[in-house]
């Protein structure tokens, strides 16, 4: 596995760290100390993958993520030395693939750049198995699509995984640790909040529809659901 990764962080032991399990990876690894140089080494380096920390001077990683989002839909994790929920919901909310929580395994790190990289990068064994059609809807996990109307809908990679695996079953219930498993993989240890937040920016993002819509079932999770 290849391609240039982008490392954020104010600490310089972060980077010596992290930058020897990722080279060793095969990796090439850029650096950036603050968040205006974070912006401009993405623009200048257009990497394949960020990580992010929360807290940086000059712009906070969160301002960071979100102009990022504006424009592109990179794989990104964002590390944050706070544990509250609510700082992982916030990087989640703008459109964080993951969140780690200081201090961590530099194995854990590399390990989860890899599992995202993998699936977006994986070649497509069928493009119809892999192109989900409804009625104003298509989900295209192929070229991490998604179009309501015939409208290109700007979406991370982890929400067009999330709402392909709803699409690919109209009218199954997942639960949450399901979706977890599937989306995320083994390798993730996140809590099941993370697909709530992850459904809500989907819906927010895909316009009201009277002929499909993305259902809560209390206590269990979710179904993706067609009118017929």
């Amino acid at each position: 596995m290849s391609g240039k990764i982008l490392l954020c962080d104010d600490q310089p032991m972060i980077h010596e760290t992290l930058r020897e399990y990722i080279e060793a990876e095969g990796f090439a690894c850029v650096s950036a100390y603050d968040g205006a140089e974070a912006l401009e080494k993405w623009r200048s380096e257009q990497p394949d993958f960020i990580v992010l920390d929360l807290m940086m001077p000059k712009m906070s990683g969160t301002d960071v993520c979100r102009e990022i989002r504006r424009e592109s839909s990179v794989p990104l994790i964002m590390l944050t030395a706070r544990g509250e929920e609510i700082d992982r919901i916030l990087g989640l909310e703008l459109g964080a693939d993951d969140y780690i929580v200081k201090p961590f395994s530099p194995r854990e790190v590399v390990a989860r750049i890899k599992a995202v990289l993998r699936r977006v990068n994986e070649s497509p064994k069928s493009d119809k198995s892999n192109l989900l059609n409804f009625p104003g809807l298509q989900v295209n996990i192929s070229r991490y699509e998604v179009r309501a109307d015939g409208e290109l809908i700007p979406c991370t990679p982890k929400e067009v995984e999330l709402l392909f695996k709803l699409c690919s079953s109209p009218g199954r219930v997942w639960n949450r640790e399901q979706l977890l498993r599937e989306v995320w993989g083994y390798d993730y240890y996140g809590d099941t909040r993370v697909v709530d937040t992850q459904i809500k920016r989907i819906r927010q993002k895909l316009p009201e529809n009277g002929r499909w819509q993305i259902r809560s079932i209390y206590g269990v999770g979710y179904k993706f659901e067609v009118s017929e």
